[in-house]
Formats: C-alpha cells, structure tokens, sequence
C-alpha cells in the first residue's frame, strides 16, 4: 500500500519534488482519503482534442482481435442498444497512446503511486443516454490483486459529469487500505457501514485520481445527451507491466460484441 509517512531521502526527495506536478493539498486529500479532484488539470486544447479523438473510436469499424466495444440495452428505449466503451484502443491511435502515456498526468500518477507508473488499461466510458450506471464497488474487487498490489485510476472528464447524467460517486469516509467487500460482487450496505457516497461534478479538463481501493458507483443517465468520461488505470511499474495479459483475459471471458458466440450469456461482475 502507499506509505504517507514522511522518510528522509535526501537528494531523492528533492529531485521528486522538482517534477510534481500536484499540490502538497492534493496529496494530503489523497492521502487521507483515497482520491482527489484536481480541476482544469488538462487544457481545453487538450479536451478538445480528446472529444475528437473519442468521436473517430467510435465510428472506427468492429473487428475482432483489437479494439474492444461494448455495447448496452438503453433505458430510455429497450430497442436500441447504444455504445457502453470502448477499451484497449491505444495500441490503435497514437496520440491517444503518447496522451496517456506521456506528459502531466502521467507525472501525476507516478507522483501518487510514489514510483515509475505503467499502463495497465484504458477505456472511454460514453454513458449514453439511457446508459447504465455501476453498483458500489472497489475496483481492486475485480481480481486485480493477480496483477498488482494497487492501481491509480485517472478520470479525465470529456463530457460534463452531473447527478443527472450519473456522475462518479465517491466514498466520503477515511482511506481504505484493503478489500473490504468480496471479490466479483458489489459492495452491500452492511459493508459500506462509517462512509457514503457522495457525488462529484466534474467539468470539462478536471480530473478525478483515485486508488483501487476507494469505494465509488455511479447512476443512469437519463439525460438526453451522453457523458463521455476518460478511464486511464497504472500500477508501479517495479511491480509488473500487465496490461497485454489483463486484456487477454478479458478478451477470453468477457470480449467485446464483435467476438461474441451466438447463445452464450456473458456476465459483467463487476
């Protein structure tokens, strides 16, 4: 787990402190809970360039092997089944590639993992309207422990986040350090005892950083417009570059719908 004691490091600690790129305030936030908004984080330019390059994913035909789509029932109307996310696009289109590999907010990460980061995956979540939401859970849930000990996702909002179009809920309680739900289950009401979630807004260019192990869901959007949000998770490097494995995996028990073999049920867990 991240260690938020101060250590004497000398030369080390002063180097790290020239190439931070959060605020002593935002790393006390995270710290003390598991997350943080960092707004304006990403230029206008920059989100701009997002919402463009998120338009071209989607209109970028199916095809078994690479980029992976997902698709859900609305539920605003049953007929139409609208786009979920997409994942595991970067190996696809450079400058998504070089954005979330390069530049501040991977200095972000590194910052709050305290270490190198490396990708370990990214997906663009569109909640169009009549999307669904998530039930509460932590994402180190999903069987991640097999890759790495913790993960920092960044949320880069593309699209502005509401309580009407189902922005991310965070946990408003103290930091979590561990599971405190099964794995592949959303977290219960008797396991959500002492925190709530609470709703954050978030507008174009913010960011919201959280660890794997803070608890968050979100609700549908019943809007008429989508909310296109931007999912980047990393791990310590030191501990392992696993993303290849993790979107084999996934590709084997869950794979997008162009690769989906008719009459057989897939199941999302969580």
């Amino acid at each position: 787990m991240l260690d938020s004691t101060s250590r004497d490091r000398g030369g080390a600690d002063q180097a790290r402190s020239l190439n931070a790129v959060l605020t002593a305030d935002q790393m006390a936030a995270y710290r003390k809970q598991g997350w943080l908004l960092a707004r304006g984080f990403i230029a206008p330019a920059e989100v701009g360039a997002l919402a463009r390059w998120t338009e071209e994913l989607a209109a970028w035909p199916e095809e078994p092997g690479k980029h992976m789509v997902y698709r859900e029932p609305s539920l605003i109307d049953a007929r139409r089944r609208v786009i979920q996310r997409i994942e595991n696009f970067c190996p696809y289109h450079a400058p998504f590639d070089a954005f979330v590999r390069r530049g501040r907010l991977r200095k972000a990460v590194d910052q709050l993992l305290d270490a190198p980061a490396c990708l370990f995956k990214e997906k663009i979540n569109f909640k169009m309207p009549g999307g669904a939401g998530f039930e509460p859970h932590q994402d180190q849930q999903a069987g991640w422990s097999r890759y790495a000990s913790i993960f920092v996702t960044a949320l880069v909002t593309i699209d502005r986040a509401t309580i009407e179009n189902g922005c991310l809920e965070m946990g408003d309680g103290a930091r979590f350090t561990g599971l405190i739900g099964e794995e592949w289950r959303p977290l219960t009401a008797a396991k959500m005892t002492g925190f709530n979630l609470a709703p954050v807004l978030t507008e174009p260019g913010d960011v919201l950083f959280f660890d794997s192990y803070a608890p968050h869901a979100s609700k549908p959007n019943m809007t008429d417009r989508p909310r296109r949000i931007l999912y980047l998770t990393y791990n310590a490097a030191s501990e392992g570059d696993h993303r290849a494995r993790y979107f084999a995996e996934k590709r084997e028990n869950f794979p997008p719908d162009v690769e989906r073999r008719p009459g057989v049920e897939y199941k999302f867990r969580v």
